[in-house]
């Protein structure tokens, strides 16, 4: 059986890929990734990253601002946003956006461009990207009550490094659970146990390239999306079963929650 995997974040827009992409392409096919949903972490990059899309037809795109990126966050970056996401039929989703109270001293501006975003992704009927490090407990009550006030909104807790408690907190408020090359670390041991208690139909995998290059590729200080076939061979003993079975099962949440093509799915 052909194994197709999605990588659902990847920043191939990186000055570091600039010196060979298409090599990194063609290591990403030969792994078996069928599609590749690429993040964005504030406005300015879009032009580059629908460059990037357009070169390589498996990729699809996210338009948002990052939290570690909120002096780039003007009156106007909402509209501009909102704007992007319409202007592409290759943007599947808003961000990456959220909160990352790690030394933050900005923590109501961050919750407000949060806010906001959301209010983007409902209004286009978009699935969101969240980055949460540090903030689980806001994030929640953020998500909580945007929701009792406006409705869900769908997504993903991407590159997911929380404990079972609070992986079921967003569980139950919906959303997808993404793990990274983090996940393959020794000592992660609370990511490891989120990986085996997230449902079949919640599962997705990613890479976060150039970023966490998974443990058989430490060494390599630039990760990139071939590697996520080590992410998924990881979750997938963690979990008890073969990688063509977490393959079929995290390619078929993607392509559910980001509307991807059926064709990424295959027909093996």
């Amino acid at each position: 059986m052909t194994i197709r995997l999605v990588d659902t974040h990847v920043h191939l827009n990186f000055d570091s890929y600039d010196i060979d992409r298409d090599e990194v392409a063609e290591a990403w096919r030969a792994a078996g990734v069928a599609h590749l949903v690429h993040s964005c972490v504030e406005p300015a990059e879009f032009p580059k990253i629908q460059a990037i899309a357009r070169r390589y037809p498996e990729i699809s795109i996210a338009v948002g601002l990052h939290p570690l990126d909120m002096d780039k966050w003007t009156e106007g970056t909402a509209e501009a946003i909102a704007h992007l996401a319409a202007s592409d039929a290759k943007v599947v989703a808003i961000g990456e956006m959220g909160l990352d109270f790690f030394k933050a001293n900005n923590k109501a501006a961050q919750e407000e461009a949060f806010i906001a975003q959301l209010k983007i992704a409902q209004s286009l009927d978009l699935p969101v990207i969240i980055h949460c490090r540090d903030a689980a407990d806001k994030m929640a009550e953020v998500l909580t009550t945007f929701f009792e006030a406006n409705g869900p909104v769908k997504g993903v807790m991407h590159c997911w490094t929380g404990n079972p408690e609070e992986t079921q907190r967003f569980l139950d408020l919906g959303f997808f659970v993404s793990f990274s090359g983090i996940v393959t670390f020794k000592n992660a041991t609370q990511v490891k146990a989120s990986a085996q208690m997230v449902p079949s139909n919640r599962l997705l995998v990613e890479t976060d390239c150039p970023f966490l290059s998974p443990a058989p590729k430490r060494k390599e200080k630039r990760n990139q999306p071939a590697f996520v076939r080590h992410v998924a061979e990881h979750v997938a003993a963690l979990r008890g079963i073969s990688l063509s079975e977490l393959a079929k099962q995290t390619t078929c949440n993607a392509q559910k929650l980001f509307q991807l093509p059926d064709s990424i799915l295959g027909n093996d």
